[in-house]
């Protein structure tokens, strides 16, 4: 079951609306790169100054609870996982899904924020379950999908993550998983019960928080170790293609594993395809669904472009892939190798922030899977009963978790992957549109600069008046 739901046509047909959109919309991700840089970049530095209004949460904290969800235990140990199965090459295949999961996450966004609906209490509330139902007409899907989100937030989203956390503080710091499971709990007990908004103002400190202090430390084992960069990027391509290198070779069958572990990890780590994340983009107050669907390009950017690389780069740098060692420990000795034991603790807490951030993330992904099938009656009871999930994640041995996950990721994919590709004249519509309307705009601000006098020294208000 698990080789049907989250094997080759799954991974295919993820990869396939990811072409699809990708030459329909004239590779937006690449040519339109300087735009959406600028609308995420822009909306970051900015969002200080932006209060969320009241019920809603703003652009950026839905981008930080998108992130949240999406960078976890997969940008350390599932690239760690995928070099050991797939060789250097898997990382090829890992870039190749993250630039086609840019335009999927796009149409996402995009059909997400279309079809999303508004509360009596302010809040928005999106997903691949309202835009099957109000898109697309069949609430059979929808109802899958919803069902598919909340089961999968107890399992990859909370007892898979919060099983890594008692793992890394035990091995670590021998702090007792009993303990850990019960600081947990509490924790987010405290959190969810605050709703989204409490959610997104954890977030947006903590995923910038994290994220910056793991890629400061990378960027510094890159340059201790630049030397070997060039060979490292070199043994990623060479694999990739199959090419034989100078000692050694590889097979058709490596060459297969190397493409099925990088494009796998890639849609793991960063969920494009699989129409989660869309629902925290929904819960913005932003309101040009193309807008969004930028923010999401950015995400999937970031989550696997940028951290998910210099992970593996780090691990090929240091040299210690040869070593044998897998998922953590081989992250571990990575940093190790550089740091010493100070890079082991680095591994441990950031692993341990990591998954934290995804329970937070996949809290609200499942509440919203709940809200959709009970009509909202049962997420009060969901929220507690997440919380209380995280005590048996810490206590038990949840080796069969992560088979369960991929066959839910399959559940959420099939639905959403059918919406995608039934809905994408519409998503190419809106872009179209909106690029005309963003084409407008810049040529009446360039035709107003024009307008305006050439002696500088000429009040700006006099001359209006004048020419009135």
């Amino acid at each position: 079951m698990k080789e049907i739901l989250w094997g080759w046509p799954t991974l295919g047909a993820i990869l396939l609306a990811g072409a699809n959109y990708t030459f329909r919309l004239g590779f937006f991700q690449l040519r339109h790169c300087a735009l959406w840089l600028k609308t995420a970049l822009g909306g970051i530095v900015s969002h200080k100054s932006k209060t969320a209004k009241t019920g809603s949460i703003t652009q950026f904290q839905a981008l930080s609870t998108a992130l949240a969800g999406s960078i976890g235990t997969g940008n350390i140990v599932g690239v760690a996982t995928a070099l050991t199965l797939g060789g250097p090459g898997a990382i090829f295949w890992m870039w190749i899904s993250a630039f086609l999961g840019m335009a999927t996450i796009f149409a996402e966004n995009v059909l997400g924020m279309k079809y999303r609906i508004h509360d009596s209490h302010g809040q928005w509330h999106g997903g691949a379950m309202y835009y099957l139902e109000r898109g697309v007409h069949c609430r059979a899907l929808a109802l899958v999908f919803s069902g598919a989100c909340a089961l999968a937030s107890f399992g990859m989203g909370n007892m898979a993550q919060s099983n890594s956390i008692a793992q890394t503080l035990d091995s670590s710091f021998r702090i007792p998983p009993a303990a850990t499971g019960a600081v947990l709990c509490a924790v987010l007990l405290f959190i969810t019960l605050g709703g989204i908004q409490r959610i997104a103002r954890v977030t947006e400190k903590l995923v910038p928080l994290m994220a910056v202090g793991y890629l400061t430390a990378c960027a510094a084992v890159l340059f201790i170790r630049r030397d070997f960069l060039p060979g490292a990027v070199q043994s990623i391509m060479q694999n990739a293609f199959g090419i034989r290198p100078a000692v050694g070779g590889i097979s058709g069958g490596m060459l297969l594993t190397a493409m099925q572990c990088g494009v796998s990890r890639g849609i793991f780590t960063n969920e494009a395809g699989l129409g989660s994340s869309v629902m925290a983009h929904c819960g913005s107050d932003g309101k040009e669904p193309v807008e969004q669907g930028m923010w999401g390009i950015f995400q999937v950017f970031l989550d696997t472009m940028v951290m998910c690389s210099v992970t593996a780069l780090v691990i090929l740098t240091t040299g210690v892939l040869s070593t044998g060692l897998d998922g953590a420990r081989l992250s571990a000795a990575a940093f190790r190798s550089v740091f010493g034991e100070a890079g082991s603790v680095l591994v441990s807490l950031s692993i341990t922030l990591f998954a934290f951030a995804t329970l937070l993330g996949w809290s609200y992904y499942g509440e919203q899977g709940v809200r959709y099938l009970l009509g909202g009656r049962g997420v009060a009871p969901f929220r507690v009963l997440f919380a209380l999930a995280a005590v048996p994640g810490c206590l038990l041995d949840l080796r069969s978790v992560w088979d369960i996950s991929d066959m839910l990721n399959g559940l959420l994919a099939l639905p959403n992957l059918a919406a995608l590709f039934l809905l994408s004249p519409e998503v190419v519509e809106e872009t179209e549109s909106y690029l005309r309307s963003h084409s407008n705009r810049l040529s009446k601000k360039s035709l107003s600069h024009k307008e305006r006098p050439k002696n500088p020294r000429t009040p700006l208000l006099f001359y209006r008046r004048k020419k009135s």
